[in-house]
């Protein structure tokens, strides 16, 4: 049977840690799992509540393509509040997680041979989609000589660029591009013909820096969002795009035939879920202090902050110190610890073998028992 070259991706470590870790769990074994951004708190009450509501009608179906248009609105609504911008419902489209916002949008706005700049480090989801579809990657390192983000100058040194995607706040790094900085290359990407993409999944986990989306400086970005992290619903799998007018009807093209609709379940349940920002914030706080934990901690283990972690829920760590192979470390420090994190090799394909990411989206019990046990084994 002949197979696909697209299916000769990079694996994602971190999924293949936390599977070994799920099964080391199943046999019984105490682990704690830092190895993936999965909120330990459920899904806030009244979307949980709203979802039960819906199961008791029983008929839960397909939706449009571009989601139910009381969510659209509610979205809508949450953009004016949040980041006064005014978004029209119809500019924006629910997708089954952010997962299949970035393929609708790569699909909608690239063809093969075409060159999207990420950063590195950066979410490996990217790099291994767009080279599914034969869409070239310009991985552009970031460091503290560029504040950890993409910047006009970086992009002008790589030549042709056909689109832009970036964080904020970003994964693995925690950057949170400010507003001035994102300002600079809206304008960049809008002035030279190039297509932007702002990942915004981590809004609303910003501790240090400005929160800002790319709406504000304009209506010619993709903006994808997810209910995934802030919101506590990873498994419900429901996420969002704001869209430029002209790319509505051919999104909407492609999602029909790809996922006719997302879940209307999980639809129902997020709607709820917009209105919950006061049991949200508590545990936001909550990772506020894991994150000011382990910024203590960490480096007090030898494992240095690599950048900065100003939001999203992830520490990014040096680990060269100990070795130059982060996913047999990783692998190791799982066996005989029972603690999962990720190997620096999904973000970094060059440089990742000196670093790792732990995530702080657990409870803070987990985070002081793993740092003890770590503690324990580094020493």
């Amino acid at each position: 049977m002949k197979l696909s070259s697209r299916g000769a991706v990079e694996p994602f470590h971190a999924m293949d840690v936390l599977a070994e870790a799920t099964k080391r769990r199943a046999a019984g074994r105490p682990v704690i799992s830092m190895a993936v951004g999965q909120p330990v708190h459920p899904a806030p009450e009244a979307a949980r509540e709203a979802a039960r509501r819906a199961l008791d009608v029983g008929r839960i179906g397909y939706t449009d393509a571009l989601g139910l248009l009381s969510l659209r609105r509610a979205i809508s609504d949450f953009y004016k509040s949040r980041h006064g911008v005014s978004v029209d419902p119809g500019r924006i489209a629910i997708t089954t997680g952010s997962s299949a916002g970035f393929n609708l949008a790569f699909l909608a706005l690239f063809d093969a041979g075409d060159r999207v700049a990420i950063a590195r480090p950066g979410y490996p989801a990217y790099r291994n989609i767009l080279a599914a579809l034969g869409i070239e990657t310009v991985e552009i390192e970031v460091d503290a000589d560029n504040g950890f983000t993409l910047t006009p100058e970086a992009l002008q040194a790589h030549g042709r660029i056909d689109g832009v995607l970036l964080a904020s706040p970003a994964n693995p790094t925690g950057t949170v591009t400010g507003r001035a900085n994102l300002a600079a290359l809206s304008a960049y990407c809008r002035d030279n013909g190039i297509a932007f993409i702002s990942d915004e999944i981590y809004h609303g986990l910003t501790f240090v820096g400005e929160e800002a989306t790319a709406l504000e400086f304009g209506d010619e970005a993709v903006i994808i969002n997810s209910f995934s992290k802030y919101y506590c619903m990873t498994g419900w799998r429901i996420g969002w795009m704001v869209l430029p007018e002209a790319l509505v009807r051919p999104v909407e093209r492609i999602a029909q035939s790809l996922y006719i609709s997302a879940p209307e379940l999980s639809q129902i349940a997020a709607e709820a879920a917009l209105g919950a920002e006061a049991e949200l914030n508590v545990y936001r706080d909550a990772y506020r202090v894991n994150r000011d934990f382990l910024v203590k901690r960490l480096p007090e283990l030898g494992f240095s902050i690599a950048s900065p972690m100003d939001g999203a829920f992830y520490a990014y760590v040096d680990v060269s110190r100990f070795t130059n192979d982060s996913m047999a470390f990783a692998r190791r420090m799982l066996a005989e610890t029972d603690v999962a994190a990720t190997p620096g090799i999904d973000f970094d394909p060059k440089d990742g073998q000196h670093t790792m990411r732990f995530s702080y989206a657990g409870s803070f019990e987990e985070m002081n028992e793993a740092v003890d046990r770590l503690a324990r084994w580094l020493a």
